[in-house]
C-alpha cells in the first residue's frame, strides 16, 4: 500500500477519532486513459477536492480521516478471495487506529467483497462501510460525491458495528446486498433484509435495532483464514437451466478440485424430475464437499422438499441456504471451507446465522 497525505480535516484529532479510508479502485476513481476508462492515482487529493464542494455546514460536519491507497488499483472485476483476504488484514492491522473505516471499491463485485468482510470481521465493534460509485468522481453528474459523503458520515457512527454498504442514499447490510442494476444510481438493493439506515434530507438515519450492534457485544473475534484455499476454483456456482443433465452437473462435482457448491434452484427450492441428478449430489456430499443450495429468484427463501420437485435434496446432503443472496451464500462457503473445520462442523456453521445473513 502507498500511504497519501490525510484529509486536511484532520486538524487537532487523535488517530483513534478519524476514518481510515481505503482506496481499492473502481469506476469512482477512473480516468480516461488512451485505452478506455482505467483506475487512476492520487484519489487523496482528488477526494479531497471533491468533498470540499459540499455545502459548508456539510464540509464541518464531515469527520477526520485518512486514504491509504493500495499500490495496484483494481477494477472490481478482477478481485478475488485473495482481495478480500488483504481488506481484512489490513482492517485487522488497523483496527485500534481508527474509529471506522471506509473501503472504496468497484460496483462490479462490491457486495462479494462485503459479505466476505462480514465473515471475516465476525465481532465486529465498529463500522466498516464499503461504498463506489456509477460514474467516476470528475464526471458530470456523477454520484461519487453523495457516496462518498454518506460513507464517511456512517462510518463515524459508533453505534454501527458491522460491514455496511452505502450507495445512493441508503445503508444496505453488507451480508445481505446484490447488485441489481449495470447503470442506474440505485445499483445496490438489499432484497430479504430492511435498511439498516438512509439519508433524509441532510441527516443520515441509523435504525440500531437492525443492526449487528445489539446482537454481537463483545471483543473483536476476527476470523482471518488462508483464503488460498479456496483461491483456485476449489468452489463453483451452478444455476440450473431447462434441460440441464446429470454428465454436465458431474463434470462440476466430480472434479478432485472442488470442495464446495452453490447451487441455484427454481423457485423455493426445485430441480427437474431426474433421479441421476440427485445422484450426483449425493456421491459429491458423500466425498466430503459442502453443498448448499438457494432460489434464482432474488426475494423470498428455499424450502427444501416443500414441492415434490425438490424432494431429496436434503437426503442427498444438500444445504439450505434459506434467503440468502448468492454472494452470501458463496463467501460462507468459502470462508468454511478456507478452515481447518471438520465437514460436519462446516455444515452446522453454514446453517448458523453468523452475520445476520439469512
Amino acid at each position: 500500500m502507498a500511504m497519501t497525505p490525510h484529509s486536511p480535516l484532520a486538524s487537532n484529532l487523535t488517530a483513534r477519532e478519524r476514518i481510515l479510508v481505503i482506496y481499492t479502485g473502481g469506476t469512482i476513481g477512473m480516468q480516461q486513459h488512451a485505452d478506455g476508462l482505467a483506475p487512476g492515482g492520487d484519489f487523496a487529493n482528488r477526494m479531497a477536492t471533491a468533498l470540499s464542494q459540499l455545502p459548508l455546514t456539510q464540509q464541518q460536519s464531515l469527520p477526520s480521516y485518512k486514504v491509504i491507497s493500495y499500490a495496484k488499483l483494481i477494477d472490481s472485476s478482477a478481485a478475488t478471495p485473495l482481495t478480500w483476504q488483504q481488506l481484512a488484514r489490513d482492517i485487522n492491522d488497523q483496527l485500534t487506529a481508527y474509529a471506522g473505516f471506509v473501503i472504496i471499491h468497484g460496483t462490479d463485485t462490491l457486495s462479494w467483497t462485503a459479505a466476505s468482510l462480514a465473515y471475516q470481521l465476525q465481532g465486529l465493534d465498529r463500522p466498516v462501510v464499503i461504498t463506489g460509485s456509477m460514474l467516476p468522481l470528475e464526471s458530470q453528474g456523477s454520484d461519487a460525491l453523495d457516496n462518498l459523503h454518506g460513507a464517511l458520515q456512517f462510518a463515524a457512527k459508533p453505534v454501527l458495528q458491522e460491514v455496511a454498504i452505502y450507495f445512493a442514499r441508503q445503508l444496505l447490510r453488507g451480508v445481505r446486498a446484490i447488485k441489481q442494476h449495470s447503470e442506474a444510481a440505485n445499483a445496490f438493493a438489499s432484497p430479504n433484509y430492511p435498511l439498516l439506515g438512509e439519508r433524509v434530507g441532510d441527516d443520515f438515519i441509523y435504525y440500531p435495532s437492525r443492526g449487528l450492534g445489539l446482537q454481537q457485544r463483545g471483543a473483536p473475534r476476527f476470523e482471518l483464514p488462508d483464503y488460498n484455499l479456496v483461491n483456485q476454483g476449489e468452489i463453483v456456482r451452478i444455476p440450473l437451466w431447462p434441460g440441464i443433465s446429470a454428465w454436465q452437473l458431474d463434470a462440476w462435482l466430480s472434479d478432485s478440485r472442488v470442495n464446495g457448491a452453490l447451487l441455484q434452484l427454481w423457485g423455493a427450492g426445485n430441480l427437474p424430475d431426474d433421479p441421476s441428478l440427485l445422484d450426483v449430489l449425493a456421491r459429491a456430499s458423500g466425498e466430503g464437499k459442502l453443498l448448499a443450495a438457494i432460489s434464482q429468484c432474488p426475494q423470498g427463501s428455499v424450502h427444501l422438499g416443500a414441492y415434490a420437485a425438490g424432494y431429496g435434496l436434503s437426503d442427498a446432503g444438500v444445504l439450505a441456504g434459506d434467503d440468502m443472496t448468492p454472494e452470501a451464500a458463496f463467501t460462507k462457503l468459502a470462508h468454511l471451507l478456507a478452515q481447518p473445520l471438520a465437514l460436519e462442523d462446516q455444515r452446522q456453521l453454514f446453517l448458523t446465522s453468523l452475520v445476520g445473513e439469512r
